[in-house]
């Protein structure tokens, strides 16, 4: 046991995957969410209707979704760090493609192909540092790792807001060109190449679950704007469930699927995935919501909301690292569902004092704790995911995991704003409030269910003989140089 004890210290080669992951997280993520504050400016420069301006926000996550579980059985076979690399490259090249475009449609095309390089990008970011960091030590990491992560949610409508207001919305683009070039030749030299033993892509797999995954997103972000029940959604939904499905019985009967059914069969691995996607529904589609209500209701300035929002989404700055050590010690489970529940608890406390004229001091006690809440979820369930999995199957672990997070997303500001369109609406601070109150309500719900399933999660037990599988085995091979 003592000749194991240096392997706990956070060495050269994880603090650097831990500094180029994190990096590289923060612009994806930043991503998702800086551009909504811009919205009135890129209008006015750009020009366009109200769905192109819809679509320079979902043309992003549409892509970003679809492609996120490709991305990673990519890296599984052709190498993790070269096609982080290839990742980060598209999402830089595109995000200057962003900035120089010169009407509407230039810029969604641009946003489309940011998406791609941040799905291929992201799910290579959790199997590079779990890779990286020793076992006893990834629940801190983690923790650092979903406090960056953090970062970009709190600070995303903030640095959108100040950029836009006081220099031009183009900026939030080329914020990320720097930073990409930087990370590239760094990436190159300081993570450790690996693959997936074995890995193989899996044609069908790839088609039937991004044509799915498709589908679905699609019908969810134009679920507003065209109806529920009209044509395209409907399509959508039922043809992307069917491929969906199909993906399911591929995975169930394929010699090597891309995503093994089997992972299922471990309640670990499908309470932390159940629980991700409820999760991001409640707390997405909430914030999508309250953001608007600081600005159109309290009347601040989209600045003025991003400060007023850092007690819920600066929190996982301060407490993620601290959920991060508190899991290694005690185990995930406690921490993901204590931090789901105060999320839940947190929303159901805005719906019940919500009105048109209520007082940013009477938010600010469930801001807070909806932030404890975001924090103590994030690392902990970061850890306990990988925890559930081999180290062959951590890559397509994390891109199932962050698939149905982005689903659960995209879920939760349709579902949201579907209820807000009917119980209320834009005419009058109280006609907004009627609508957010119960989407709240329904936010609420879906945490609190995502906690309950956070219970399925093993106790302490088998997570440590999980992790001490993990330290034992090899390192994963370098990719072959024949392929």
């Amino acid at each position: 046991m003592h000749t194991q004890q240096p392997d706990t210290k956070l060495r050269g080669p994880a603090v650097w995957a831990l500094i180029l992951t994190g990096v590289a997280s923060f612009m994806a993520a930043l991503d998702n969410l800086v551009v909504t504050t811009a919205l009135p400016a890129i209008r006015e420069d750009l020009g366009g209707k109200l769905e192109d301006l819809e679509w320079t926000v979902n043309a992003y996550t549409l892509t970003f979704a679809v492609l996120l579980m490709f991305g990673a059985a990519l890296g599984d076979r052709f190498g993790r760090r070269r096609l982080f690399v290839v990742g980060l490259s598209v999402f830089t090249g595109a995000s200057a493609a962003a900035a120089l475009s010169p009407g509407i449609d230039a810029l969604i095309a641009a946003r489309a192909v940011q998406g791609v390089g941040a799905a291929i990008m992201m799910p290579l970011t959790l199997t590079l540092l779990t890779a990286a960091v020793p076992a006893a030590r990834r629940g801190m990491a983690l923790g650092i790792y979903g406090a960056v992560t953090g970062l970009a949610v709190a600070s995303g409508p903030l640095i959108g807001g100040s950029l836009t207001e006081h220099i031009s919305w183009q900026w939030i683009f080329w914020l990320n060109v720097p930073t990409g070039l930087a990370l590239i030749p760094l990436a190159r030299l300081r993570l450790t190449e690996s693959t997936a033993p074995g890995a193989r892509l899996d044609i069908p797999g790839t088609l039937l679950i991004s044509g799915g995954l498709f589908g679905i997103v699609y019908a969810l972000v134009n679920a507003n704007s065209e109806g529920w029940t009209s044509a395209p959604v409907l399509t959508g939904l039922i043809v992307g469930g069917a491929l969906v499905g199909g993906f399911v019985h591929h995975g169930l009967n394929s010699a090597n699927p891309m995503l093994p059914m089997r992972l299922f069969r471990d309640r670990g691995f499908l309470g932390i995935n159940l629980a991700s996607l409820l999760m991001f529904l409640g707390m997405f589609g909430s914030i999508f919501l309250l953001s608007q209500f600081l600005q159109g209701v309290a009347g601040y300035s989209p600045t003025e909301a991003g400060l007023r929002m850092l007690p819920w989404t600066g929190m996982p700055m301060i407490v993620a690292p601290l959920a991060g050590i508190l899991s290694d010690r005690i185990g995930g489970r406690p921490v993901v569902a204590a931090g789901l529940a105060f999320q839940a608890l947190g929303l159901g406390w805005f719906a019940a004092i919500l009105s048109a004229d209520v007082s940013y001091a009477a938010q600010l006690p469930p801001l807070i704790l909806s932030g404890i809440g975001m924090a103590l979820y994030f690392a902990p369930a970061a850890n306990v995911l990988m925890s559930t999995v081999r180290p062959a199957d951590q890559g397509r672990a994390s891109g199932a995991n962050n698939a149905l997070r982005e689903l659960g997303g995209a879920l939760g500001v349709a579902v949201l704003a579907s209820v807000f369109s009917a119980q209320g609406g834009y005419e009058s601070p109280t006609a907004f409030t009627d609508g957010t109150v119960p989407a709240l309500w329904i936010g609420a719900g879906a945490v609190a269910l995502a906690a309950a399933l956070a219970l399925l999660v093993p106790g302490r037990g088998k997570a440590a003989r999980a992790a001490a599988d993990s330290r034992i085995t090899p390192v994963p091979e370098k990719v072959p140089a024949a392929s």
